[in-house]
């Protein structure tokens, strides 16, 4: 099942990769409602859910939480270094000064590694419930629009995107198919689940306030936008109810 799920992130990324492409007159509405599919998810499941899973605490501090920092920092520095999930078409970019490599192919597989980890997420999430594994595969559906984007991106921007882009979009897939894979195979307790699942969250709660949202709100700032982002975490909280209910 897991896989299968897996799959149809796998579409989500060829999807936003063929939007960098074509289109980009409604892709800061995508976005908000990205954003806010991710913040919901994180502050209305995944989180409550990691609490049951493990009580294990880092001196008077409970130990999810503190992986939760971990996975926050970690995305960052990988971005720091890699340039990867950097808006590529915002007010930040001429802020940064990446060369064409850093940009292109060593951002493109940074986010390759980070998509293995999100099929792993989703794998580990099915072994908790069904219901939470459908969920975070639908917060991976919803960045996975913006993977894609940027993947393309970026190889535009490194001047080789034709071939690249379609084999890096092609390894995004076989990373997260993968990943879920052995998320679903391999045998953890709840103690180990809560706390990756807690670093899965971190890694969320960064793209969603620090990539999705400012790239949103970048070339088009409108209150449709924000209404967008609303809406998102209003459909996370509708999902959780009702798979829980």
């Amino acid at each position: 099942m897991a896989v299968l799920v897996a799959l149809s992130t796998v579409l989500a990324t060829f999807l936003g990769g063929f939007l960098a492409l074509r289109s980009r007159n409604r892709m800061h509405l995508v976005l908000g409602l990205s954003a806010g599919l991710l913040l919901g998810l994180v502050s209305l499941d995944l989180i409550p859910e990691v609490f049951e899973l493990s009580a294990l605490e880092v001196g008077h501090v409970p130990a999810v939480m503190v992986m939760f920092v971990v996975g926050f920092l970690a995305l960052h520095i990988l971005e720091r270094y890699s340039g990867a999930h950097e808006p590529h078409n915002s007010q930040y970019d001429d802020s940064h000064e990446h060369t064409h490599n850093t940009t292109g192919l060593i951002a493109a597989s940074a986010m390759v590694i980070h998509v293995f980890l999100d099929g792993l997420a989703i794998g580990l999430a099915f072994q908790v419930s069904t219901a939470l594994g459908w969920i975070v595969a639908l917060a991976v559906v919803a960045h996975a629009f913006t993977d894609g984007l940027n993947t393309v991106s970026m190889l535009i921007t490194a001047g080789k995107w034709q071939s690249r882009a379609v084999m890096l979009l092609i390894a995004d897939g076989v990373a997260r198919i993968s990943g879920a894979f052995l998320g679903a195979r391999i045998v953890v307790n709840d103690n180990v689940l809560g706390l990756y699942l807690a670093l899965f969250a971190g890694f969320l709660i960064y793209l969603a306030t620090s990539h999705i949202l400012p790239e949103a709100h970048s070339s088009k700032p409108s209150r449709l936008t924000l209404l967008s982002t609303i809406t998102g975490v209003l459909i996370m909280f509708a999902i959780v109810n009702f798979v829980h209910g």
